[in-house]
């Protein structure tokens, strides 16, 4: 069952027990770590459309680097998407993809969930 992606960052605790999660289910998940390899602009657009969610929603907010940014005040979807492009650390993780659906891991409930 390797239909699975996940957007994961090997220091974040969530993203941690979304994958921990996986390989207990026996799932061989293909694994993008994002902040090394970030996502283009398509695919965040392709996930926001699979999440049903603005980009706002993607984002980490409280981010220092959001705040820095000026984020908050920006209104322009396709700047936000931008920003994620440039700055991957402002995107919410872990994002687990399956069979054209995806959810934010947290709470770890919903990969349960999506891969139920």
């Amino acid at each position: 069952m390797a239909n699975v992606t996940i957007w994961h960052n090997p220091k974040c605790s969530k993203s941690r027990d979304s994958f921990k999660l996986l390989e207990e289910r026996g799932i061989d998940a293909e694994v993008i770590k994002y902040l090394d390899t970030p996502p283009t602009k398509e695919e965040i657009k392709e996930v926001l459309r699979m999440l049903g969610i603005a980009p706002r929603e993607l984002m980490r907010t409280k981010e220092a680097l959001y705040k820095e940014l000026h984020l908050d005040e920006e209104m322009d979807d396709e700047k936000l998407i931008e920003a994620m492009v440039s700055n991957p650390r402002l995107i919410e993780r872990p994002v687990v993809i399956k069979e054209g659906k995806a959810v934010i891991g947290r709470p770890l409930e919903k990969v349960v969930e999506l891969i139920s």
